[in-house]
C-alpha cells in the first residue's frame, strides 16, 4: 500500500472504532436506512449524538447519505465492511475458508 492508501484505511478504522459505529454498519448491512429507523435502535443515545456518527463516518467514506423527502437514508459504501468485521469478531473460531467468505476476499 501506499501512503494515501494507508492514511484512507486509518480514516476507515478510526470511523468505525466506537460501539455505536460498530452496531450502525452491522445495522445497515441489510440495507439502507433512514436516520430515524438508525437512532431509534439506540435509545440510549440521543439524536444528536447518533447523527454525529453517521456524520462522521460519512465524512470518512464508510457511509453514503441520500435525502429523500424530509429524510437522509444512510447505507453502506463499503459493502464488504460488514463482512469483514463478521470476519474479524469470529477469527479464533472461523476457518479460513469461512473467514475468506466473510470477508469476499482470497487468501
Amino acid at each position: 500500500m501506499n501512503s494515501n492508501e494507508l492514511h484512507r484505511c486509518v480514516g476507515i478504522f478510526k470511523a468505525i472504532a466506537h460501539p455505536v459505529r460498530l452496531q450502525i454498519v452491522d445495522l445497515l448491512a441489510d440495507g439502507p436506512r433512514c436516520a430515524c429507523e438508525i437512532a431509534a435502535q439506540f435509545p440510549e443515545s440521543d439524536r444528536t449524538t447518533v447523527s454525529k456518527h453517521l456524520a462522521l463516518m460519512v465524512q470518512r467514506g464508510v457511509l453514503t447519505a441520500e435525502k429523500r423527502g424530509v429524510n437522509v437514508v444512510y447505507a453502506l459504501r463499503l459493502t464488504c465492511l460488514s463482512g469483514a468485521l463478521r470476519c474479524v469478531i469470529g477469527f479464533e473460531s472461523s476457518s479460513d475458508e469461512e473467514c475468506a467468505s466473510a470477508c469476499r476476499c482470497k487468501r
